[in-house]
């Protein structure tokens, strides 16, 4: 999703960029990033690479902290010893979700999930192996045009189903992963050069996912009121799912850059987009949103 929205905004923006899936590049593996780095010798890398399976990961955290901790760790090695920048993908995850005010960027992480864990455990490697080359973007609540999201199977289930129940208790921002690809090649050119540390990725605003699944119906002409509200232990989990995931976004500032628009925006203008694309397989590793609160 978030990858392939990022290799098409810098392409816009005439870069020369590359994007490498799994198979070109395995992240866990040192041979693999070294082979990598020595065929195309970036300036800028951008990892969008994670286990991001939420669940899965509370049983198989080795895996997880692998692919979310030793991954990036190489990475930014490699980037060191090339001289290369960092741009490096992370979550709201790190928090642990009981704040009532939007986290800053330089709130105290403190996760609760062997997932938020494992990617707390990168952004540590990075900055640590990386500290004046490097940017940690943390986004959250993604959907986007390809691939699977919330906001996906709303209108899937919107077709299929005369009423919804949806969690209305875990708070957060509905994020469009086109919106945070602009971000990250923003941030790209200013990585290490006036811009370092830790950006928020996620939009303007606030809602649960009741108030998102409405708004989906609404666009699309649907009754909103076929959404009806539950809690969250309608839909237990084995990892359990941050209560208030708001981010602030104050850093945006800071780098000169404009501060994100609202979700209300964005979802209207990407909504038409998603219902014109045909729907794609689904990965091995699922989008975190979309295992953690379809219904």
């Amino acid at each position: 999703m978030l990858g392939r929205d990022t290799v098409q905004e810098l392409l816009r923006r005439g870069e020369d960029v590359t994007g490498l899936d799994r198979t070109a590049l395995d992240v866990t593996r040192p041979t693999s990033v070294a082979a990598a780095f020595g065929a195309h010798r970036p300036d800028v890398v951008v990892n969008c690479a994670a286990h991001t399976a939420v669940d899965d990961a509370e049983t198989d955290d080795a895996r997880a902290l692998l692919v979310n901790g030793e991954g990036p760790r190489l990475l930014a090695a490699a980037c060191a010893a090339h001289g290369a920048r960092l741009v490096h993908v992370s979550t709201d995850y790190v928090f642990d979700g009981t704040a009532r005010t939007p986290y800053a960027e330089d709130h105290p992480p403190s996760p609760r999930t062997a997932y938020g864990r494992t990617k707390l455990a990168g952004e540590r490697a990075v900055r640590a192996v990386l500290p004046d080359a490097s940017v940690i973007v943390r986004t959250a609540w993604l959907y986007g045009v390809h691939g699977r999201s919330f906001v996906r199977t709303m209108l899937d289930l919107e077709a299929r189903r005369d009423t919804v129940d949806v969690v209305d208790d875990q708070r957060g921002q509905p994020t469009w992963s086109a919106d945070v690809a602009v971000r990250v090649a923003d941030l790209g050119p200013l990585a290490g050069r006036g811009a370092s540390g830790v950006f928020h990725a996620t939009a303007a605003g606030e809602a649960t996912w009741y108030d998102l699944a409405r708004e989906v119906f609404r666009l699309t002409g649907a009754d909103p009121d076929r959404v009806r509200p539950v809690t969250g232990d309608h839909h237990p989990r084995p990892a359990p799912r941050p209560a208030y995931s708001v981010l602030s976004h104050g850093r945006w500032r800071e780098a000169g850059l404009p501060p994100p628009r609202d979700w209300r925006t964005a979802l209207r203008q990407a909504l038409p987009l998603i219902r014109g694309a045909s729907p794609e397989p689904v990965p091995s590793e699922e989008p975190e949103e979309s295992l953690r609160e379809t219904p």
